[in-house]
């Protein structure tokens, strides 16, 4: 890994919608469906569900070719469920489809990625064991308000 750190930049452009600046990646912009937004961009969720599925597909690409092998044009989809946690939405399930563009009998040691792959995505096994977040609000003058420290 070339840097184990990161920074994405979030402004806010009006009512829920937010511009996301991945530096030299571009910028995004992701908004709450109605009624709290105008869903012009995917909502937090749904950016989670895209980066679980993600790294999922990645981390099956980068096992299948561990071995030589050779993944074709792979497909990926995630349906995320959400629910009310004590009083709260939270989203509680995602299932994620990974479609191989080749055939299995084409892969070597398919047992062996299928029984590894998931271990190498970085950010589905963070969702699963849960990621220690630390929160610090400032103000407009850089007054810190509220931190974990």
């Amino acid at each position: 890994m070339e840097n184990p750190s990161f920074e994405v930049k979030l402004e806010l452009v009006d009512n829920y919608k937010f511009e996301i600046d991945f530096g030299d990646f571009g910028h995004m912009i992701s908004d709450e469906p109605e009624p709290l937004g105008h869903g012009e961009g995917p909502n937090p969720s749904r950016l989670l569900g895209a980066a679980v599925a993600n790294c999922l597909a990645a981390s099956l690409m980068f096992a299948i070719r561990k071995y030589k092998g050779e993944p074709g044009k792979l497909h990926a989809k995630v349906k995320g469920d959400m629910a009310r946690v004590d009083g709260r939405w939270r989203v509680t399930h995602l299932y994620v489809e990974l479609v191989l563009g080749n055939r299995a009998d084409a892969i070597d040691k398919l047992d062996r990625v299928l029984a590894q792959f998931e271990d190498f995505c970085v950010v589905t096994q963070s969702v699963r064991s849960g990621v220690e977040v630390d929160v610090t609000v400032l103000d407009e003058d850089g007054l810190i308000l509220s931190s974990a420290e």
